[in-house]
């Protein structure tokens, strides 16, 4: 999708709280407000899909570490219930 500069002065508050938002979400200030508008717009679940995506991305060393590649599509068997 093609993007187009968008220019737009706020008080150095809410510039300040952007900047801290996006730091901790790991995404660009430019992402956190397109996010933003997007669910302000009605595309709340586009925005989770992507959140979701992008959070499996990652932590997909993570998930394989715990739960390993052998356990792909398994059951849970009875030592792995109390994890749940």
């Amino acid at each position: 999708m093609a993007k187009t500069q968008l220019n737009v002065r706020v008080d150095e508050g809410t510039a300040r709280a952007a900047r801290e938002r996006a730091t901790a979400r790991g995404i660009s200030v430019n992402r956190y407000i397109e996010e933003l508008v997007r669910q302000d717009a009605g595309e709340t679940g586009h925005t989770f899909v992507e959140a979701a995506a992008d959070f499996m991305k990652r932590y997909e060393s993570v998930f394989a570490e715990e739960f390993g590649a052998e356990r792909e599509g398994a059951r849970p068997g009875p030592s792995s219930e109390g994890r749940r």
